[in-house]
């Protein structure tokens, strides 16, 4: 087929996966899912959008080009241990040998750690492969079912992702599944199966992109292709998420919104930070929105790190061409940018209180994220940074 008679952003390209982005491109699911030797796909999302006309084409055309397509949808919004044991046991159930991964960063998750274990030998658990030191070599990589994956949201970029963020319900406690292979082996940006992504959504999702643009571009690790992407990521966040939210209806923001949400995820190779060691506990203990926190602590993680990030942040501001580069004029478009998306200002906005703060600062120091925040942050040091986000004290 040729690209050039449709728009400027119909393309594919292979990095760091099989990319094919532009408008209408969902067509293409049967045909990637039969590139990559898959004749009884699961589609796994969540049960929102199972209810939607979009799955159920999606499920129709692979049926049509006759794949044996079936959904599993029973995941929460912070998808769990037992979700994904549900969805390995219905993999097996349906004789399926392939994942399209459909949602939103919950959907994704769920369904790469589903494809990650649905093969696996019973000895395997799932938190053995938690992302620590080499664990996942516990794994068999030639076990991992090949995943293609679409995005309805523009925010985790989970579609490039190597890991799965799972809630473990027994320990409270959010847990980074990591493997290489779980990486989809195809991605579909289609901008069409966001355009009814409700303002909220596109707000929170979109500033989940910049937290992992920002905490990429602030990592203290050697990076240089991360740090090249985080940026530009955050260029086109500047550009068009204010679009996206104002007018859903925005084809070429939603399509640059799916594009940046991918590069932050590719950017923070290079390491989070604070935000997301955060963000982490408080997902856990108050099943909150994972974008949301992220866009609440974001201010309050910047100015805590003051002192680390001049440099970066100057940088930044050129970049961005905010009138006076340095760590406040960022930090004044960041809060800008919430109010004009609708974003709270403090957590106690979103209902939750500083009771458990001691609890939250001994897990964010816990947290894998935290090891690349700029500066090496204590336990008490985490509890006075989400406390002022409480507070909503700056």
């Amino acid at each position: 087929m040729s690209h050039h008679a449709t728009s400027p952003f119909t393309t594919t390209w292979n990095y760091p996966a099989e990319i094919r982005t532009g408008a209408g491109r969902i067509r293409e699911l049967a045909e990637a899912c039969r590139a990559l030797g898959m004749t009884a796909p699961l589609l796994v999302t969540d049960p929102g959008l199972a209810e939607l006309p979009m799955v159920a084409s999606a499920v129709e055309r692979c049926r049509e080009a006759g794949l044996a397509c079936a959904v599993f949808s029973a995941i929460k919004g912070n998808p769990t241990g037992r979700n994904v044991a549900d969805g390995v046991a219905a993999f097996r159930d349906g004789g399926h040998d392939g994942v399209i991964a459909f949602g939103g960063g919950s959907g994704l998750d769920a369904a790469k750690a589903v494809a990650l274990m649905a093969k696996q030998a019973d000895g395997v658990s799932l938190w053995s492969l938690e992302d620590i030191g080499d664990n996942w070599k516990n794994a068999d990589g030639r076990a991992v079912v090949p995943v293609v994956a679409v995005p309805t949201t523009a925010g985790t970029g989970s579609e490039v992702g190597r890991a799965s963020v799972i809630t473990d319900e027994q320990a409270e406690v959010k847990r980074i599944i990591f493997h290489p292979g779980m990486m989809p082996k195809t991605v579909i940006l289609d901008p069409e199966l966001t355009v009814g992504l409700p303002p909220a959504i596109t707000a929170a999702t979109g500033m989940d992109a910049l937290s992992h643009c920002m905490e990429a571009w602030c990592s203290p690790n050697y990076h240089p292709m991360a740090e090249g992407i985080a940026v530009e990521g955050m260029r086109r966040i500047r550009d068009f998420l204010p679009a996206a939210h104002a007018d859903g209806e925005d084809r070429v923001a939603r399509q640059q919104m799916l594009v940046a949400s991918m590069m932050g995820a590719t950017a923070f190779q290079r390491g989070l930070g604070a935000m997301h060691a955060l963000a982490h506990p408080l997902g856990a203990l108050y099943d909150a929105h994972h974008g949301t926190l992220n866009a609440v602590l974001m201010p309050y993680v910047l100015r805590a790190n003051e002192c680390a990030i001049g440099e970066p942040m100057v940088r930044l501001g050129r970049y961005l061409d905010l009138r006076q580069p340095g760590t406040t004029a960022v930090i004044d478009w960041v809060l800008e940018l919430r109010e004009r998306l609708g974003i709270p200002h403090s957590l106690t906005e979103l209902g939750i209180d500083g009771a458990r703060a001691e609890r939250v600062g001994r897990m964010a120091v816990a947290d894998p994220s935290s090891a690349s925040n700029p500066i090496a942050f204590d336990a008490q040091r985490y509890q006075a940074v989400f406390l002022s986000a409480v507070e909503g004290r700056l």
